[in-house]
């Protein structure tokens, strides 16, 4: 079974500095037919005007994942952490037992916009960490986060495997899924047909009991996307 997202169907948010689409209710958006898929809880495209950012908050046993479209972030956390993520890297901090930190946009005349993704961790109340890492722009599969950090991938406390998917104009590909057959896709740039479904940039597909998935891109620029294949 597919269920797609549509971006246009996605809830949002304006607040001037900061404007987000929200694939799963958040904050003071609420669907209840969409409050999650799996572990994954909250995907959000954010867009952060210039010298503006979010002041420091505190989060709690959540897998927080954070990919930069466009722009520079800075981040500083409670465990001293102090890193700037240019476009193209993901950051993940596990949250454990609590953590509390700031992002804000590094530019004074430039927007940032990024992912904000959260996922429920198998382990409550661990320590704190913090990863963060640039996986290139190869065509086909790279494993971003896993269970055990295998292929240099971001240790992610939960049994899911994150894929960055390039997918260059004509290309196809396939992945087969875990066990669970169960899996999340979101466009991050471009259009790509999945198990026969076309998507474009900012629209997402729940796949269940699926047994493998299809990709291909029939445009003319490369196509990038997330796949959570969960276990």
């Amino acid at each position: 079974m597919i269920k797609v997202r549509k971006a246009n169907e996605r809830g949002t948010t304006n607040f001037g500095w900061l404007k987000s689409a929200h694939t799963f209710s958040f904050a003071n958006y609420y669907d209840p037919n969409y409050t999650g898929f799996s572990s994954l809880r909250v995907l959000n495209d954010d867009w952060v005007a210039p010298n503006a950012g979010f002041d420091v908050h505190t989060h709690r046993n959540m897998e927080i994942i954070s990919y930069v479209i466009n722009g520079e972030m800075i981040h500083k956390d409670s465990e001293g952490n102090q890193h700037t993520l240019a476009a193209g890297e993901f950051q993940l901090m596990s949250a454990g037992s609590g953590i509390s930190h700031s992002e804000y946009n590094k530019s004074k005349t430039h927007a940032l916009s990024f992912l904000q993704i959260w996922i429920t961790p198998d382990t409550l109340n661990g320590a704190p960490s913090y990863q963060q890492r640039h996986f290139g722009e190869n065509s086909g599969f790279t494993l971003v986060a896993s269970p055990t950090g295998e292929k240099e991938s971001l240790k992610i406390k939960q049994n899911i495997k994150l894929y960055q998917l390039v997918l260059n104009k004509g290309q196809a590909t396939s992945l087969p899924l875990n066990n669970n057959k169960q899996a999340y896709i979101h466009v991050i740039r471009g259009n790509a047909v999945i198990n026969a479904t076309e998507l474009n940039q900012g629209d997402g597909v729940m796949l269940i009991d699926e047994s493998s998935i299809h990709f291909k891109n029939h445009q003319s620029t490369n196509t990038k996307l997330l796949v959570f294949d969960f276990g």
